[in-house]
């Protein structure tokens, strides 16, 4: 199963969407005016840290899941499993 998580194409999410495309794991494209990012067969987790997200961009960057739970997200790491 695929985990997939959509983040919206604007300047606050730069830094979530750099650090997902610097995961190999993870593969990332379009989808209309969302970055896709996805995981086959294993978990999306993305630092909070490393993004230099500050916590209000954090808390609202993820717009939409498919197949997928949100298990974490606080200050410190979002984590998505596929369903």
């Amino acid at each position: 199963m695929t985990a997939r998580i959509y983040v919206l194409d604007v300047p606050e999410n730069e830094g979530f969407v750099e650090v997902a495309s610097r995961d190999p794991l993870l593969g990332v494209d379009m989808v209309g005016p969302y970055h896709r990012i996805t995981a086959p067969d294993t978990d999306i987790v993305i630092d909070r840290r490393a993004t230099g997200c500050r916590h209000a961009v954090w808390y609202s960057a993820v717009a939409g899941i498919e197949n997928s739970v949100i298990v974490q997200q606080d200050k410190d790491a979002l984590r998505v499993s596929a369903r």
